[in-house]
């Protein structure tokens, strides 16, 4: 810190010489006269305050930060500010005038600091140098030197006093220059303000008429939908008259024709066959438009669905065609729920798109999951598409010049009409292409159709419980997360009861206590912190842990409302499953049971699981297994099948037929081969079927302990 000069406060007239010391050094470093006017004002605002509240004070002008700031500090020995907090906020207001001094010098500084306590008041109002110094032509002004601050010293110090009234005529002058200033802008905001009103009225005036166009546009729109969408049987009937007669004339029912009479009715029949075409097409479309087309949401596999495109598209295929149609075989997808009948026609329309601008190579028809969506995909080999087309051709009627193009017949109406089905299912349509590459047409569309006014099948409500598995009671509105909460429990020890609505949730509690309740706050129309203090205000209900899941973090609210777990959508199956285990365990000694009569392996297991807080209990065959399962009641069992005597199927076939075993989950861990039918039989009695024959050990230990989460097992002390 470099001081440049030092100024006591005795007497009035110093406020005023502290004001005509601050211009004047502010002058000396370079600052223009607008910034001279605010480091004036500032200082002679809090030096007036010194000398009017602390009887006197000092004024000290800096140099700081490498000598690029302007920090002037003034301090008194008064008995500081008692509303300070209040001062600095705006809401104090002084008896001696209006209290906004230190508020408005604050304002005209880059920096403001004050210290007030009953031994003074310390005030630091700091100021960059301006970057454009007089001292340089260009760039930024370089650190003051030594001799250019003796310079300023003397010139500052050895300046006499100017009288106070001149002082007072330069701050009235300021101030009206600064009032015929604000005069200026306020004249051009007037006259920039009726411009805005002028332009405001032109534009409602334009909008009211695009609104006006709008609406008859809208209205001819839907009479053209309407009237396309209710001629349909209008449309068709002719057209299949003329499609039966000419088959009829050609397959000679009435008599031989002629060679000129049977090219003329294939002509006609091949006519009527491009416009049945263009008609059926334009009335599909028609009838999505005009909010006619329902979706129709039924459960069914995507491998049933390719099952029936391969016998549906062979035929499309030309004979000696070079290309090839491989439909591949979906591998663990999810069922669907959703509308298969327009799923199939969009995959028609983009096979039957392939297969007509491919001249050789392929067109493969794939999917997978993504998310929770489920993409299905059709690419082939073929002339691909330019970038600039790859949007034109969802627009209606548009086909792309091509030489293929004038080869093959087309409407222009199958990718838009895709496009606004899969919209109609939730869903969307894509293209990927790189012209003489090929291209890939994909459809994404929820595993569960979100507007479905009826459950799936495995989504009803439950009215037989399966004893060995355990209710989890389930409150959401969205379909597609129910579907995926019973995706992800369906192998564990856990049953879904699915409610989408608060009063099917009370209709299940009556009938039920499940072991834990998943809730989603955020329900439609519905209030669902109402209900969580419901359940924690009642006795019969209180005790019940609840898990709320939801899409907005206000964890603190759940829990504080009563909540015993919160998780943020979208959740995965083993943070879903760890955390019912850990509230439904609620600290219980878990013990592991494992039934397997090699004692190296129970030891090997043992080994593997050292971290988990389980306890081991061990059993050398079925029999004393069984007795063993019976007595200690395990959280699970690890079961091997193959045993003398006493097999790992008698075993299980036992435990589950004994009340007392029957609600422990099993793991099935054994080196037998099983046959499908076998390993059908065994999934419905046990949690999961795992192999010792695992080609690493980290594999093993991975496949185990995401069992023994499914079997409801902590994981974690």
């Amino acid at each position: 810190m470099i001081t440049l000069f030092t100024l006591q406060i005795h007497y009035e007239q110093d406020v005023v010489q502290a004001r005509q010391r601050t211009r004047e050094l502010a002058e000396q470093l370079g600052f223009d006269g607008q910034d001279q006017a605010r480091l004036a004002t500032a200082v002679s605002e809090i030096a007036r305050n010194a000398f009017q509240y602390a009887q006197g004070g000092t004024v000290q002008f800096d140099l700081v930060e490498n000598r690029q700031t302007f920090l002037i500090q003034v301090q008194d020995q008064g008995r500081g500010i008692p509303h300070l907090s209040d001062v600095l906020a705006g809401r104090y207001q002084s008896p001696t005038g209006m209290g906004l001094g230190i508020v408005g010098t604050r304002r005209l500084m880059d920096a403001f600091e004050i210290e007030s306590s009953e031994q003074g008041t310390t005030v630091r109002l700091s100021k960059a140098l301006p970057k454009r110094s007089p001292r340089v032509s260009s760039g930024e002004s370089p650190p003051l030197t030594d001799s250019q601050l003796q310079q300023i010293r003397e010139a500052v110090g050895g300046r006499s006093p100017q009288n106070p009234y001149d002082e007072i005529q330069r701050q009235n002058q300021e101030l009206l220059r600064a009032m015929a200033e604000l005069r200026k802008r306020e004249e051009e905001l007037t006259f920039l303000n009726r411009e805005l009103e002028d332009t405001n009225r032109g534009v409602i005036a334009l909008y009211a008429e695009l609104d006006e166009k709008a609406s008859s546009l809208q209205q001819a729109n839907e009479l053209k939908t309407r009237f396309l969408s209710n001629m349909s049987h209008e449309f068709r009937t002719p057209l299949n008259s003329i499609l039966s007669l000419s088959r009829m004339l050609l397959a000679r029912m009435d008599g031989d024709l002629t060679a000129e009479q049977e090219k003329q009715v294939t002509f006609i029949q091949k006519a009527a066959d491009g416009l049945s075409e263009l008609v059926n097409d334009l009335l599909d479309l028609a009838k999505v438009e005009a909010g006619k087309t329902e979706v129709r949401p039924s459960a069914f596999e995507v491998s049933d669905l390719f099952a029936t495109l391969r016998g549906m598209l062979r035929p499309l295929l030309v004979q000696g065609s070079s290309v090839s149609l491989v439909v591949e075989e979906p591998d663990a997808l999810p069922p669907l729920y959703s509308d298969e009948g327009k799923i199939a026609q969009i995959l028609r329309n983009f096979v039957s798109n392939a297969l007509k601008f491919t001249e050789r190579g392929e067109v493969r028809v794939t999917a997978e999951q993504v998310g929770h969506m489920i993409q299905l995909s059709v690419s082939d080999t073929g002339i691909g598409i330019a970038p600039d087309d790859q949007e034109r051709i969802f627009e209606d009627f548009v086909q792309i010049e091509s030489d293929l193009q004038k080869q093959v017949k087309g409407t222009g109406l199958g990718l838009p009409l895709s496009r606004k089905l899969a919209e109609l299912m939730d869903g969307s349509v894509s293209v990927q292409s790189e012209p003489g590459q090929g291209s890939t047409f994909s459809v994404c569309i929820p595993i569960v159709y979100p507007k479905a006014a009826e459950l799936p099948a495995s989504l009803q409500p439950v009215t037989a419980l399966n004893p060995a598995r355990l209710p989890i009671l389930a409150i959401e509105d969205h379909t597609e997360t129910l579907f995926i909460y019973e995706k992800h429990l369906q192998t564990s020890r856990y049953q879904l009861i699915a409610t989408r609505t608060l009063a099917q949730a009370r209709q299940a509690l009556q009938q039920l206590k499940p072991a834990a309740i998943v809730l989603d706050i955020l329900l439609e129309g519905q209030n669902g912190w109402t209900f969580l203090r419901e359940i924690k205000s009642d006795e019969a209900t209180r005790d019940i842990p609840v898990l709320v899941i939801t899409v907005v973090d206000n964890e603190k609210q759940a829990i504080a409302l009563g909540a015993d777990g919160f998780l943020i959508k979208p959740v995965d199956q083993l943070p879903l499953l760890t955390k019912l285990n850990t509230l439904i365990s609620q600290g219980k000694a878990q013990k592991l049971l494992l039934i397997d009569d090699d004692p190296a392996y129970r030891y090997v297991v043992k080994q593997w699981l050292t971290d988990m807080p389980l306890q081991f209990l061990e059993a050398e065959g079925g029999r004393q297994g069984l007795a063993v399962a019976e007595s200690e009641q395990p959280t699970a069992i690890l079961l091997d099948l193959e045993m003398p005597e006493f097999s790992g199927f008698d075993a299980l076939d036992r435990l589950r037929h004994n009340p007392v075993t029957q609600s422990i989950p099993v793991i099935i861990h054994s080196s037998t081969q099983l046959t499908v039918e076998a390993q059908n039989r065994l999934a419905q009695q046990g949690v999961a079927i795992l192999s010792k024959e695992k080609t690493s050990q980290a594999e093993a230990v991975s496949h185990l302990r995401e069992a023994l989460a499914k079997a409801g097992l902590v994981l974690d002390a």
